[in-house]
């Protein structure tokens, strides 16, 4: 019997990001070093979204978006949004 079995130690849910967990998935930062791409942007490549459709999804333009997902600083604010439309917490985006 293993531990995630058990009950004693929960995996992360590596399909499904949740808004409440901090895990990061391996995949999201090799994109980062590789391409030196931000963590958002990293994370919408990793979902296989486009940045229209984040954008629609926070309601903005696709160029308002790229401006932010490309920006090394976000306003709290911002970086929420994204977070929610990507389905992700905060500190998966702003570590």
């Amino acid at each position: 019997m293993s531990l995630a079995s058990s009950g004693i130690l929960e995996e992360p849910a590596m399909h499904q990001p949740s808004r409440y967990l901090t895990y990061v998935p391996n995949e999201v930062v090799c994109l980062m070093i590789h391409h030196q791409w931000t963590a958002i942007r990293s994370w919408r490549e990793h979902l296989d979204l486009t940045q229209q459709e984040v954008a629609a999804r926070i309601g903005i333009s696709q160029s308002a978006y790229a401006q932010q997902e490309s920006s090394k600083r976000l306003r709290p604010m911002s970086l929420e949004r994204i977070a929610a439309a990507l389905g992700l917490s905060v500190e998966q985006l702003d570590f």
